[in-house]
């Protein structure tokens, strides 16, 4: 059988640039993960985990311009954002060996025995171990904070998961870029290479999620795709954690109080916030409500008059514009539909930003209206025109899960008496896994209080892709009860060798 080659394309001008690798068979994508399984043995070693995680950081830094040149000439990104991408990705490296050194993460948990409890408790003492191979599917839109060398890698290895990354057509030679500097790292760090791989090719995704020996899963990327991978995920004779960020439409409120006292900077904060990297962040606000009357008018102004001075930009590929140009079109042929700065087609191989507008009563009709609940991947948002709290509420009870929800609310309001903006704070909590007041949910920090997931479709679990509690997707708890000392792994015995913060009960 001839082997499916793996191009590398020029998203500028829809050209192949090079042929990266071919699409792997199924008895390479077996290879891979008993290679990955039979390397978890090393990632035990903590101290060799953390190493090889400073590592993986360090050659990834030293290599920056090498990096970035490779990332940009696959996604159009440019340098700047790219570099801004490079340092938050090794940050995050750094992060996680910090949090394998502290030990935290391990949840250590001890129980004295005591008879005189009724019923009596005997002796007990848990933590968490590795699941085994994850399998990762790199995202599209962030070439290195979301793919090869990104948050389910890192958090993953930091577990103590060998992991094998099925990577992203859009960006195939900077994933086998950083999967070099990866594996290098490992031995560099006494640890076998196979503690990475990389696979190539759709097919390959699929036999990834159902190879007996994979015990985990991590994917950002779409509601289709990875909704097919969750349902395989679960479909398995042995079903494993599907940790997907699947998408959001990230709603934003504007009160008529926020809209009254600063109209025109929310306008102008809401359209650098929608084409921030050509609107193709997984928080990018898809639908806003703004209030009817002039307050609402000069903040749809100062909008239309931002996104009509930004010059047209290059999405990842050209399908992806393709899907974009025909997602505006068939939004703005609904009836009722405005297009104040018609989003589109900006030259052959770049897209233009714009905004949608209908009347909240409109989405409330529900039907075909049901579209502009979606999300539209891209540099455009809808703007919804609402009369009162009632319909702007009656619009958020119609929205499925998002990642984030914003806020825009004035500063009598944000003093915390009870009113609309105490309930609205209520309403989007429900809906969303961050909740952000007066700014703009585009720029995800990782952080030790981070939540990135949210109510499905926006995350396929309660955990979060982002920020220290990353890791605690790919662990499972075990208790040992009544094991004498010296048959306890090194993390629970008495004498505590390894320094472990741990949480005791008991004398």
């Amino acid at each position: 059988m001839t082997a499916t080659p793996v191009w590398s394309v020029d998203p500028r001008t829809g050209k192949q640039r090079e042929q990266v690798a071919v699409e792997a068979t199924s008895q390479e994508v077996d290879e891979a993960v008993r290679a990955a399984h039979a390397a978890r043995g090393a990632l035990a070693d903590a101290t060799a985990r953390a190493a090889f995680l400073r590592a993986a950081a360090a050659l990834l830094d030293e290599s920056a311009a090498h990096v970035i040149e490779a990332a940009d000439a696959e996604t159009a990104l440019g340098p700047g954002r790219l570099t801004g991408e490079l340092a938050r990705t090794t940050g995050q490296l750094r992060a996680f060996a910090d949090a394998v050194d502290e030990g935290a993460y391990l949840d250590v948990r001890i129980d004295r025995a005591d008879p005189t409890l009724s019923p009596p408790r005997p002796e007990l003492r848990r933590y968490k171990v590795p699941l085994g191979v994850v399998a990762v599917y790199a995202a599209s839109n962030f070439p290195l904070a979301f793919s090869v060398p990104g948050g389910d890698t890192a958090s993953a290895l930091a577990a103590g998961c060998p992991v094998v990354v099925k990577a992203h057509p859009d960006h195939p030679a900077t994933s086998e870029l950083c999967a070099s500097l990866l594996r290098r790292a490992a031995v560099e760090s006494g640890l076998p290479a196979d503690v990475v791989r990389v696979v190539h090719g759709f097919d390959s995704g699929l036999a990834l999620i159902r190879h007996p020996l994979v015990a985990a899963a991590g994917f950002t990327g779409s509601v289709r795709g990875g909704r097919a991978l969750f349902d395989a995920a679960a479909a398995r004779p042995v079903p494993i954690p599907f940790h997907g960020e699947l998408g959001s439409l990230n709603p934003v409120v504007v009160t008529p109080a926020a809209a009254a006292e600063r109209a025109e900077e929310i306008g102008i904060g809401l359209a650098g916030s929608v084409t921030l990297g050509v609107g193709q962040f997984c928080v990018k606000p898809g639908l806003v409500l703004v209030p009817e009357g002039a307050d609402g008018d000069r903040l749809t102004g100062a909008l239309t008059k931002a996104l009509g001075e930004t010059e047209p930009g290059v999405l990842l590929d050209h399908r992806m514009r393709e899907n974009f140009i025909a997602g505006v079109r068939e939004r703005a042929a609904l009836t009722g539909v405005g297009t104040p700065v018609t989003p589109g087609s900006g030259g052959e191989h770049t897209v233009g930003a714009g905004y949608l507008t209908v009347p909240a009563r409109r989405l409330l009709e529900g039907g075909a209206y049901e579209l502009l609940l979606e999300e539209c991947f891209g540099p455009v948002t809808v703007v919804v025109r609402y009369a009162d709290q009632l319909e702007a509420g009656g619009v958020l009870g119609l929205l499925p899960g998002n990642l984030s929800a914003t806020l825009q609310l004035s500063a009598a309001e944000t003093e915390g008496a009870p009113g609309p903006a105490s309930e609205l704070i209520g309403q989007v909590t429900g809906l969303a896994g961050r909740i952000v007041v007066n700014g703009w949910p585009t720029g995800v920090a990782v952080a030790q209080a981070q939540h990135h997931g949210g109510p499905y479709p926006a995350a396929t679990s309660h955990s979060t892709s982002v920020g220290a509690t990353a890791i605690e997707r790919w662990l499972r708890p075990v208790a040992y009860q009544s094991v004498p000392d010296a048959l306890l792994p090194a993390e629970l015995r008495e004498a505590n060798p390894l320094g472990l913060p741990r949480r005791v009960t008991g004398g």
